[in-house]
């Protein structure tokens, strides 16, 4: 802000605090051209102390006036973003981005042990591929994870493209699926094992890391989820964007099947809602939140959580009131009524074991009565991805991104990266 205008000085008149003495004299009544300066100066300072103000609350008063206007003028259309155009995806190499080392001439072979569900892997693959970059490595096709709640035997060539994924990236780092053999029988020892802390910076991984692959020419990177910081340079998250958008395909047989059953819902009507609902026993009682079961539902999640060793003791009344409870599939039902979605909405809905099965989910059935599931439209179809967790997931993840409105229950890792697809992709 500038200087405020210097206060009108007011006039002084002498004498004690009780009448004015007989020997004062009577000064002169002000002249009208001194009362018209001092009315104007009064004026310019009210006029700029309340500009002002207004200045500091004209945000709130247009953004009041606009959604006034909106409720008049514009009617809300619950299929479509209104603020869609302002998005756009971005992830084009920068002319002075550095190309891939070659394999010969790399730092050495990192190899990675994602952690996780399918969408929390997607994620620690992405960040892979970043840091092979920094630290110029030679980058093995990252290893899925078989031991985690999922039990999912699936290798990253049982559910993504490989050769698709390593020659869209061939311009960034160079991808092997496999460290050559006559390498593996030229070193000393096995590779070296670490993990590194969450969110690490790159400079982590070059002052820690690098130094141990050169040595070792293999290094091993365990139970890598978000262990890369958010805060990169935009030509690092420009790559980030080539691998999760663009490199990270799914087989044909998920996208076949995926597809299908996306055509399924089209024919029934020319648009649908997709829920993710995350409504799994492990994932309340990891929440610490109450919904409404009585005993048996305390003593139930009571035993899972005893899982988690370093789990806090949490309030479920508090973290119901601070909105960290998902949402239960009748609440999800009541939100989507509240929003203007009929009950001939077609709504697909994408879970694992729901707690409380049926009677759980019949309130939501009752609201959208077109409730579908992938069980519902595959049938048989399904049969070869029924033992592996993360193909069914990968199905889920087609179906809810080519959907109109997409919903979740919980703001977790297939939601979030839903969410960025659904921005990358707008048009």
């Amino acid at each position: 802000m500038g200087r405020k205008p210097d206060a009108v000085a007011k006039p002084h008149y002498s004498g004690g605090g009780g009448a004015s003495s007989p020997r004062t004299a009577r000064k002169a009544p002000p002249s009208p051209v001194f009362l018209g300066t001092a009315l104007f100066v009064l004026g310019f300072v009210s006029l700029f102390t309340g500009h002002v103000v207004t200045d500091a609350d004209w945000s709130r008063i247009r953004s009041r006036w606009r959604s006034k206007q909106v409720r008049i003028y514009e009617p809300i259309d619950i299929w479509k973003s209104r603020y869609s155009s302002i998005y756009y995806g971005c992830s084009g190499r920068s002319t002075n981005f550095r190309s891939a080392v070659p394999e010969n001439s790399s730092t050495g072979y990192l190899l990675i042990a994602t952690s996780g569900g399918l969408n929390q892997q997607r994620i620690g693959i992405t960040d892979a591929v970043v840091v092979a970059w920094i630290l110029n490595a030679t980058l093995v096709v990252p290893e899925l994870d078989h031991h985690s709640f999922w039990k999912d035997e699936s290798d990253f060539s049982d559910i993504f493209d490989v050769d698709w994924f390593i020659s869209y990236l061939s311009k960034d780092v160079t991808i092997v699926k496999r460290i050559p053999y006559e390498v593996m029988l030229s070193m000393d020892k096995l590779p070296w094992t670490m993990r590194a802390p969450r969110k690490s910076m790159p400079e982590f991984y070059i002052d820690e890391v690098l130094p141990i692959l050169m040595r070792r020419r293999a290094l091993q990177l365990t139970k890598f989820d978000y262990r890369l910081t958010s805060e990169l340079d935009e030509d690092l998250q420009k790559l980030r964007c080539r691998v999760n958008f663009h490199a990270l395909r799914f087989t044909n047989s998920i996208h076949t099947l995926g597809q299908k059953l996306v055509r399924k819902l089209r024919l029934m009507s020319p648009r649908y809602v997709a829920v993710h609902l995350r409504f799994e026993p492990d994932m309340l009682a990891f929440s610490g939140c109450y919904y409404g079961g009585g005993e048996k539902e305390r003593k139930e999640l009571g035993e899972i959580r005893k899982r988690w060793d370093t789990l806090p003791e949490l309030s479920a009344e508090d973290e119901r009131s601070r909105g960290k409870c998902p949402l239960t599939p009748h609440e999800v039902g009541l939100m989507l009524r509240a929003l203007g979605f009929g009950n001939d909405t077609n709504l697909y809905v994408a879970s694992g074991e729901i707690y409380g099965g049926e009677e759980t989910l019949q309130p939501l059935r009752e609201l959208f009565p077109n409730f579908y599931t992938k069980e519902d439209l595959a049938g048989d179809d399904l049969k070869p991805f029924l033992p592996f967790s993360s193909r069914l997931a990968a199905i889920d993840f087609i179906v809810c991104d080519e959907s109109d409105v997409f919903v979740t229950n919980n703001n977790g890792n297939m939601a979030k990266v839903l969410a960025g697809r659904r921005i990358y992709y707008v048009l």
